[in-house]
């Protein structure tokens, strides 16, 4: 590996045989090293490397303003969370991640610390990733001696699902309230039958459903309707025979347009009523 660019003492920028740039660190690895030396792979205790070159500048220019053992803190809470989000997972999550755990940390040592409004929400709708989100505030705990505050497995918790869907953090919060928003409209339009367990598998698969559709909202994706007669078919029959739930999900599509300026097609509204028919199995009487 040949010295790209020296960082510290500790940690290097490099190129390796295929070309492909590298962070690597070491105690004092870099220490009287210049550009254009190569070192022995022997010597390096760890690798960073990002597929995408952008994502690999931001990380070089990540490890020269926080702390390394931030870096490498993160890395290990990353292994905590991929053991249990199986699905892939964006590889931007590292920089975001230790970006926001080292600010946090510092902001706690002066004394500054955030509240996160949507909190409730977030444990909510993304109870899995709210779960891993304490689970890293407890192994920042045990490694750093940093107690954060609790609303920060909230904002882990939104970094995860920012990597699971592959979106920007400003969109995540808009993801989220307008999951919130769409949940509001359901519950009010159900009223006289009953409220959701919200730690049911029904609920968690609509939320599932509204990530997604709210991801395909802000992207410009939204599905279009097909021309094609037998889908059009499909749309009426299900329309014809799920009248109660296509009605709420005009509701919804009403809440869409008068809040984020956007216009359902039949096909996202059909798509939202097997799923509203689904759920509304689950509604339960309050109980007076």
């Amino acid at each position: 590996m040949r010295i790209k660019k020296v960082i510290n003492n500790n940690i290097l920028c490099v190129v390796d045989d295929k070309g492909s740039e590298l962070i690597v660190t070491g105690r004092g690895l870099g220490f009287g090293r210049k550009i254009g030396q190569r070192i022995d792979p022997a010597d390096v205790e760890k690798t960073y490397r990002m597929e995408d070159k952008a994502e690999q500048r931001r990380l070089r220019e990540l490890v020269e303003q926080i702390p390394l053992e931030h870096l490498s803190l993160t890395q290990d809470l990353i292994r905590e969370i991929k053991s249990v989000i199986h699905q892939p997972l964006n590889e931007s999550l590292l920089i975001t991640l230790a970006d926001h755990i080292s600010f946090a940390i510092q902001r706690k040592e002066q004394g500054v610390e955030f509240k996160n409004p949507l909190s409730g929400s977030i444990l909510c709708y993304y109870p899995a990733e709210y779960q891993l989100g304490q689970r890293c505030l407890a192994l920042i705990r045990e490694r750093c001696g940093v107690d954060l505050n609790p609303d920060e497995a909230s904002f882990i918790a939104l970094h995860i699902v920012n990597a699971e869907l592959n979106t920007s953090m400003s969109e995540m919060y808009d993801i989220t309230r307008l999951i919130e928003g769409v949940v509001e409209v359901v519950e009010y339009f159900y009223r006289d039958v009953g409220v959701f367990d919200r730690e049911s598998l029904a609920f968690n698969r609509f939320v599932v459903h509204l990530r997604y559709f709210a991801q395909r909202l802000f992207q410009g994706k939204l599905m279009e309707d097909s021309t094609d007669e037998s889908d059009a078919a499909f749309r009426a029959l299900i329309a014809r025979n799920c009248k109660q739930h296509y009605k709420c999900a005009q509701c919804v599509a009403e809440y869409i347009k008068n809040t984020w300026h956007q216009t359902l097609s039949q096909e996202e509204l059909i798509y939202l009523t097997i799923h509203l028919k689904r759920v509304s199995g689950d509604l339960h009487e309050v109980s007076s």
